[in-house]
């Protein structure tokens, strides 16, 4: 019992770490954009890709890794995704010019996607059903600590220090997690060892992915139609075809069979799809349009990840005692109505009305998301936690990946190509309320898809069971 103890302990420091890096590392990179485009002069719309090329390059490889990871060792590649992510910080310090820089994002997002689709199913793995809700709740207030303190350590090493000391902080991190990792972390978690591993289906998946997020991103033009048009004909395929595999990379009867676990991984796609891009939106406004710097602006956004930090633990351990439908509809309330407060941002807008909108944020995301995460997993087998591990985090990030090509398509049609300045702020504020209307929008579809999936929890205590169970 004492040693099962350690184990789990050591599992959740581990995966917790690890879960503060990535986010800590992108709010950090909001903050320091402005300064990012001063040096190489990127305009709005290519700045956009140094967050969303490392979201891209994580959402094409999660679902194959998080697969990999199930038959070869959950720990063994989260080792290595952990190198990788770190190899990736270190290039990027030294990055001379933008093109490189986004070329270490993608090497980023690349050990990101071997890290999300292992950090979370080995916390299932070692946690019974009954404590699973607390340790999510641990795990994702460690997520809520990096982006609460992301803002602000990030404007401070920008302002100080130079943007690519963010970069050198990550690298001090990674290593420290491989050093956790190495030493302390013991055993491996392989529940399907022996089966196939559908590399053809894998390569399907990440073509898909890249055709959808990357049309989308180039919307309105001809060739983002048909990329799109290719994304859509290509995921239909890959349905086909992971029907008739026999060991499928993405095990389609999981959403064909298993309404909470579907429903689940909607609502966190609808979720991130309506609230992601909130923050470097309202960086850029408030460097630009209300001329704080750096420090200023990070500690007004450390507001709404700092509120989903203290209530995810609670939520967490609340959703382990009554429906996650409901403790995650609930906040997925709050979202909506801090997302419509946004839109009447103007360039008058006060720091106060700012700080609330991001504190109804901050409380309905707690509320949200370890329910959801519990939820999720609660409703498959063992030998699927890798797979849905690295489902749920590609909703997240499919959901960041849309929410940043919304932004990114609005931007490019009001502004084209040009930088932020006072003789566009008018267009800026256009496209900025634009952005958060269609947000709200979103954020009411998600409580639809919340309310549907069904109960989680069965009267005597057991989860609701994946095909094949």
């Amino acid at each position: 019992m004492a040693a099962n103890n350690v184990a789990k302990k050591v599992a959740l420091l581990v995966a917790s770490v690890s879960s503060f890096i990535t986010p800590f590392l992108g709010s950090s990179m909001n903050i320091a954009l402005p300064a990012i485009d001063k040096e190489f002069g990127m305009g709005v719309v290519y700045l956009s890709w140094v967050i969303t090329s490392y979201l891209l390059a994580s959402a094409v490889f999660l679902v194959p890794f998080g697969r990999i990871a199930d038959i070869y060792g959950r720990k063994k590649i989260f080792l290595y995704g952990t190198i990788t992510f770190t190899v990736g910080s270190l290039l990027a310090v030294f990055a001379p010019n933008a093109h490189l820089l986004l070329a270490t994002r993608v090497v980023q997002g690349l050990g990101s996607a071997m890290v999300f689709g292992t950090g979370v199913a080995i916390l299932i793995s070692v946690y019974p059903l009954h404590e699973r809700g607390k340790a999510l709740g641990i795990n994702v207030a460690s997520v809520y600590l990096g982006l609460s303190l992301g803002p602000t350590l990030g404007g401070f090493f920008t302002h100080y220090l130079g943007w690519r000391s963010i970069f050198m902080a990550t690298v001090v991190l990674g290593i420290i997690v491989i050093i956790l990792v190495l030493s302390k972390l013991k055993g491996e978690w392989v529940e399907a060892a022996g089966e196939k591993f559908d590399l053809a289906g894998s390569l399907f998946y990440g073509v898909m992915v890249l055709a959808l997020m990357y049309g989308f991103s180039k919307v309105p033009s001809p060739f983002g139609f048909l990329l799109l048009a290719a994304g859509i004909a290509g995921l239909l395929f890959f349905i086909w075809w992971e029907l008739r595999v026999e060991s499928p990379v993405l095990e389609m009867r999981l959403f064909r069979r298993n309404l909470a676990f579907t429903f689940s991984n909607l609502a966190a796609l609808i979720n991130y799809s309506a609230t992601f891009a909130v923050g470097f939106i309202l960086s850029l406004y408030l460097q630009y349009v209300q001329g704080y710097g750096e420090v200023m602006a990070g500690l007004i956004l450390i507001c709404q990840p700092l509120v989903q930090a203290v209530f995810s633990p609670i939520a967490g351990r609340l959703s382990d005692r009554v429906e996650p439908r409901l403790v995650a509809s609930l906040g997925m309330g709050f979202s909506a109505a801090g997302v419509t407060m946004l839109i009447a941002l103007s360039q008058d807008t006060s720091p106060a009305y700012l700080i609330a909108c991001l504190v109804l944020l901050g409380f309905g995301f707690g509320l949200f998301s370890s329910p959801n995460t519990n939820a999720v997993m609660s409703a498959v087998q063992k030998k699927y936690y890798g797979v849905a591990s690295g489902i749920i985090s590609t909703m997240r990030l499919l959901g960041q990946m849309f929410s940043m090509g919304v932004v990114t398509l609005i931007f490019s049609v009001f502004l084209g190509g040009m930088q932020v300045a006072p003789s566009n702020f008018p267009l800026f504020l256009k496209s900025i309320r634009l952005s958060f209307i269609i947000f709200a929008v979103l954020c009411v579809l998600g409580i639809a898809a919340s309310l549907a999936r069904g109960k989680v929890h069965h009267e005597e205590g057991e989860p609701q069971q994946a095909p094949g169970q």
